[in-house]
């Protein structure tokens, strides 16, 4: 596990630098703040062809997988020293595309490799430890990327990101795992096509996973909303101005840490369902909190909030891993992602005309109460006769992951 963590951690450090950098780049070489927000939409959009990348993570062993896919950035992110000009916008926008769609195939191999190397009662503290090892870089990343773009540029913090994919290879490469050879794949005319209509067929058809993945992409949704909103509630209730929306990104960030660190001991005790319904109750809870005009409140808020969100995310990964037969993790588990995500970017985009459009005195107390409904049903819904509930205890099965 020592291995996996180290992997995900300084891999999650290079990516949240080039993830802050890559928009002022090329604000910075063009002026224009719609280039500069593209390349968001840039290392998103490849999210939404999850379930086809994922396939390829069902195909062959994932630990050589991850690995030749942190390799492979490592040689392209150097080409990214060329963009020293506005004519050359275009080779980065094309190296965030292919950021992207390696990320997806990169989750779904790593979902897949932790269902395949842990016994099923681990897999909540497993999700719980790389949450919590993804959010710890969030909080220091940013800083150093900043500090390092301000000084030396752009092409010193692409060199920084490609250090991690080969530093994160190596740690893959040490894992000790015993990974089952995959069934042979497909073949003939539309097999890749059959392969990940039968990845969407097993989550929509799973009476476990679907009401848990639709509870997660709600819970996305409303935290698209929730973050349009943050700037309105720094200026219009807090009357600060626009960077200490960074305190309470900071804030939610070690609720995140927090959410981690608990959300495996907890798996043990309860359902996912219920952990998802806890989760999303006190999301929605504190975000409503936020339309209060005090301080304190907002900050403990977003710690809520922090602790909240992460809590239904783990719950849907674990559930995937647990539930998904194993020779289509990898598809389930990619689909499960897009189905999650990409309604926090749809409600970006809308959130911000609502904002404009609504008070954010009625806003969150609206998302709010639309949060806590959808907890109360998510937590009554009655768990399927052999599945969805906590695990008994049993001993690892032999090849399970030691590192």
């Amino acid at each position: 596990m020592r291995w996996y963590l180290t992997g995900v951690v300084v891999s999650g450090f290079g990516t949240t630098a080039m993830w802050l950098v890559s928009g002022i780049w090329v604000k910075s070489l063009t002026g224009s703040d719609g280039l500069a927000a593209l390349t968001a939409f840039a290392l998103w959009a490849p999210a939404l062809l999850g379930p086809l990348l994922g396939t390829l993570a069902d195909r062959v062993r994932r630990r050589p997988l991850l690995i030749a896919l942190d390799l492979a950035m490592a040689a392209v992110l150097p080409l990214l020293l060329w963009v020293t000009s506005a004519d050359r916008v275009w080779l980065l926008f094309a190296v965030l595309v292919l950021y992207g769609a390696q990320g997806a195939v990169h989750d779904a191999a790593e979902q897949a490799l932790l269902a395949a190397g842990f016994a099923k009662e681990r897999l909540g503290s497993a999700n719980g430890l790389r949450m919590t090892a993804g959010e710890s870089v969030k909080l220091v990343a940013p800083l150093v990327a900043a500090g390092l773009f301000a000084r030396y540029g752009g092409g010193p913090v692409a060199l920084l990101d490609a250090a991690t994919f080969a530093l994160a290879a190596a740690a893959f490469a040490a894992m000790r795992v015993r990974e089952a050879r995959p069934a042979p794949a497909a073949r003939g005319r539309g097999a890749w096509r059959r392969e990940t209509a039968e990845g969407v067929r097993l989550l929509a058809g799973s009476p476990v996973l679907r009401p848990l993945v639709a509870t997660g992409a709600f819970t996305m949704l409303l935290a698209g909303v929730n973050g349009a909103a943050v700037y309105a509630v720094v200026d219009q209730g807090l009357g600060r101005p626009p960077a200490y929306a960074g305190v309470l990104y900071a804030v939610q960030g070690a609720g995140s840490v927090l959410a981690g660190l608990t959300a495996g001991p907890l798996l043990r005790r309860m359902p996912e369902r219920l952990l998802a319904a806890v989760g999303l109750a006190l999301f929605a809870a504190a975000a409503g909190a936020r339309a209060l005009p005090y301080e304190a409140v907002a900050l403990a808020a977003s710690a809520v909030i922090g602790l909240g969100m992460p809590w239904v995310l783990v719950a849907a990964m674990t559930a995937v891993q647990r539930e998904a037969p194993a020779e289509a993790v990898g598809r389930i588990a990619a689909t499960a992602n897009t189905v999650l995500f990409v309604p926090n970017a749809v409600a970006l985009a809308a959130g911000a005309a609502l904002v404009t459009a609504v008070d954010v005195t009625l806003l969150l107390p609206v998302l709010a109460a639309a949060g806590l409904v959808r907890a109360a049903v998510t937590a009554r819904t009655p768990a399927p006769a052999g599945g969805g509930g906590a695990p008994e205890e049993a001993p690892a099965e032999p090849g399970r992951t030691r590192s």
